[in-house]
C-alpha cells in the first residue's frame, strides 16, 4: 500500500496549523541560542526497527484478541513495515524471530525489502519456547542446560539465525534466555553462569567478523527464583568473555519496579558496552505496553543520559541499535507503533535540547536545584513541532497516526486479509 499522494494531501490540508506551532519552537530556540536546524537532521537520522512480532496482536498468558486484518506471512509483515515508513519516515527497518519468520526466499525477500525502502535490523533467536519439530526441551534450559545435547541443539539454532541474517544482509544477533530457575537449589549458579558463557562463545565464533551480539538480560519471567542473566552485570560479564563484537543489549521492561535505567546505561556507555535499546513501556514488569505511555520523565532521563554520551568525544561506545519490542494486547498494533515511534522521537530531540555546558556547570558546583530545574525546563517543553518538521521533510506525514486513521487503514487490511487472520508471534 503506497499512499505518497495521500500524505503530500494530508501535510498540505495541515500545513498551516503546523507552521503555527514550528514558528513558536523555533523562536523560543532561537533565544536559548539552539540549532534548530542541527536538531531537525539528527531527529531524520534517528531510525527505529520494527519487529516481526509487532505487526500483530500480542497477548498475555490469559487470552488474545486478535483484531483483523493482521498480516499472513513475512511478505505481508514487511509491507505493513513500509507502510509505516512512508507515514513516519523513520521506520526503515525490520527486525525477524527465528523460527517465527524464516525466510523462504532471500533473494526474494531482500527485492520486496527494497521496494519498500527497508532493510533488516537483526534477527533474533528462540529458545523460550519449544516448537512443535523440536527434539530435545527446554524446559529446564537452552544455552545453559545440564544436558550437552540440548545446549548443542539450541547453538545450532543460533548459528541457523545467523545463516538467515547473513543471507538477508543483517549484521546482528539478538540473543535472551528464558533459562533460570524457579525454586532453590534447583540450579548451580556458577556452573549455569559457566555453560551459558561456553556455548554463547561457539555461537559467537560462528558470527562473521563484521557482526555483533546483542546480550539481552531479565530479572524474572518465565523463571521466577532465578534468571541466568538477571541484569546488566552479569549480560556485561558474558560480553567481556567473548569479545569486542558482544554488547549489552538493554530492553526497557526488563527490569524491577524503580531501577535507575538511565544510571545503567549511562555505565554502558562509559564502559563501552552499550549495544541497544529495546523500546516499551512499563507499570510493574515486563508489561510490553507503548513506549513512554506511563513514565516518561523516567524515559526522558534516560535519553538525557544516551544523548550526552553519544555528543561526547571520549566516549568509545558503537553506534546504538534501537527498536520497539511490545506485545499488543488492546491496541491497533500498528497505530500502537506509530505512537511509540513519535513519543522515542519526541523524547530524543528533547534531550538534543538540553544545555550540556550549563548542565556540566551546575554538577560541577553542586547546584542541585539547578540541575533538576535544567532539565525539568526541557522536559516540559513542547518539541512535537520540531518532530513533525522532521518527518514533513523527509517525506512523511505531519501527523502519522492522524492520516493513518483517516485512511481507514486497518478496515482495509481487514478486507484485503480477513477478519481473524493472525499473525505469527506473542
Amino acid at each position: 500500500m503506497f499512499i505518497s499522494d495521500k500524505i503530500q494531501e494530508h501535510n498540505e490540508k495541515n500545513t498551516a496549523t503546523h507552521v503555527f506551532h514550528f514558528q513558536h519552537i523555533s523562536a523560543l530556540l532561537a533565544q536559548k541560542g539552539i540549532d534548530i536546524q542541527d536538531v531537525i537532521k539528527k531527529i531524520q537520522n534517528f531510525q527505529i526497527a520494527i519487529p516481526s512480532w509487532a505487526l500483530g496482536t500480542g497477548g498475555t498468558r490469559f487470552g488474545r484478541f486478535p483484531g483483523g486484518g493482521e498480516p499472513r506471512n513475512l511478505e505481508e509483515k514487511i509491507a505493513d513495515v513500509g507502510l509505516l515508513h512512508q507515514l513516519n519516515r523513520s521506520s526503515n527497518s525490520i527486525s525477524l524471530h527465528i523460527p517465527w519468520d524464516i525466510p523462504k526466499d532471500p533473494a526474494a525477500l531482500k527485492s520486496h525489502l527494497r521496494e519498500h525502502g527497508l532493510t533488516i535490523d537483526s534477527v533474533n533467536s528462540n529458545t523460550f519456547q519449544d516448537q512443535p519439530d523440536q527434539l530435545l526441551s527446554y524446559k529446564f534450559g537452552s544455552l545453559s542446560h545440564t544436558d550437552a545435547a540440548t545446549r548443542r541443539q539450541a547453538i545450532e539454532h543460533n548459528i541457523a539465525c545467523i545463516e538467515h541474517g547473513k543471507a538477508l544482509d543483517s549484521r546482528v544477533l539478538t540473543v535472551w534466555l528464558a533459562d533460570g530457575s524457579n525454586f532453590p537449589g534447583q540450579q548451580h549458579f556458577r556452573r549455569a553462569w559457566q555453560r551459558t558463557a561456553d556455548s554463547l562463545a561457539e555461537i559467537y565464533r560462528a558470527m562473521p567478523d563484521d557482526w555483533t551480539m546483542l546480550i539481552e538480560y531479565k530479572p524474572y519471567e518465565p523463571n521466577f527464583y532465578s534468571m541466568v542473566i538477571p541484569d546488566w552485570g552479569t549480560s556485561y560479564s558474558l560480553c567481556q568473555f567473548l569479545g569486542k563484537n558482544a554488547q549489552v543489549l538493554v530492553d526497557l521492561g526488563h527490569h524491577l519496579p524503580n531501577t535507575n535505567i538511565e544510571q545503567i546505561v549511562a555505565r554502558l556507555m562509559h564502559f563501552g558496552r552499550l549495544g541497544g535499546f529495546h523500546f516499551n513501556g512499563s507499570m510493574y514488569g515486563d508489561d510490553d505496553l507503548t513506549t513512554g505511555s506511563i513514565k516518561p520523565y523516567q524515559f526522558f532521563l534516560i535519553f538525557n543520559e544516551l544523548a550526552d554520551a553519544m555528543s561526547d568525544p571520549a566516549v568509545n561506545n558503537p553506534p546504538l541499535a534501537w527498536m520497539i519490542d511490545a506485545s499488543h494486547n488492546s491496541k491497533d498494533p500498528l497505530e500502537d507503533l506509530l505512537q511509540s515511534v513519535q513519543n522515542i522521537l519526541t523524547t530524543y530531540s528533547k534531550a538534543l535540547l538540553v544545555d550540556r555546558a550549563l548542565l556540566a556547570e551546575a554538577q560541577h558546583n553542586n547546584d542541585v536545584l539547578g540541575a533538576e530545574e535544567l532539565l525539568r525546563d526541557i522536559f516540559a517543553t513542547d518539541t512535537r513541532a520540531l518532530v513533525a518538521e522532521a518527518t514533513r521533510r523527509a517525506g512523511g506525514a505531519l501527523d502519522p497516526i492522524g492520516l493513518y486513521r483517516s485512511l481507514k487503514i486497518r478496515e482495509k487490511l481487514i478486507e484485503q486479509r480477513g477478519k481473524k487472520s493472525t499473525a505469527t508471534g506473542l
